[in-house]
């Protein structure tokens, strides 16, 4: 049975630095696609990741346990994307105001398109769409669907009050199930 992170983490704390590789190779897939779906670039997310495991193994003696080292890697993983997006000229930032957040009846915790991860096409067509979505919607789908973190894990992760995360979850989920729609060709607004 493979070690958990709790006890990798307290080796590389020991000394043993070999084993951080462990935790990268864990968590290097999920990380990756994080960071893929944010800088839509596979070399900058490359490039990334890297510093964001450099960063996180500097940063595992002050490591709490107040999340999971799951959660807290991929909110290293989200704020050096988020870095690297601010200082593109490109970057799009949705502002969202009070009025937004109070207009839309944002769903509980129920999962919209990925209900329909069953078959490979909508599953290859959601994986796409998603990496098309603006990366702050891409971002937080990735969280969600992929990475399975909770609304409270994706607080964490990125720092977002939760009506932010909740709305952009919202409105990432209708994008991305329009965009799915129009992709295989069914009727506008057919349940995912």
């Amino acid at each position: 049975m493979p070690a958990v992170n709790e006890e990798i983490v307290r080796r590389v704390l020991a000394g043993d630095k070999r084993a951080y590789g462990e935790l990268v190779e864990r968590h290097k897939d999920k990380a990756m696609t994080l960071a893929f779906r944010m800088l839509k670039n596979r070399e900058e997310a490359e490039e990334a990741l890297q510093d964001a495991f450099v960063r996180a193994f500097h940063a595992l003696p002050r490591f709490e346990w107040k999340a999971s080292f799951s959660t807290w890697l991929y909110r290293i993983v989200y704020n050096v994307c988020a870095t690297s997006l601010g200082k593109r000229s490109a970057a799009e930032h949705v502002s969202l105001n009070d009025e937004d957040e109070q207009s839309l009846d944002v769903p509980s915790e129920e999962p919209a398109p990925d209900a329909a991860y069953e078959s490979r096409e909508i599953r290859d067509a959601v994986t796409e769409e998603i990496e098309r979505l603006p990366e702050n919607y891409a971002g937080i789908l990735t969280l969600f669907f992929v990475n399975d973190q909770s609304y409270e894990q994706i607080v964490e992760v990125t720092g977002l009050p939760l009506a932010t995360v909740k709305v952009r979850l919202f409105r990432g989920r209708l994008m991305l199930r329009d965009a799915v729609a129009k992709r295989l060709g069914v009727a506008n607004g057919a349940p995912l």
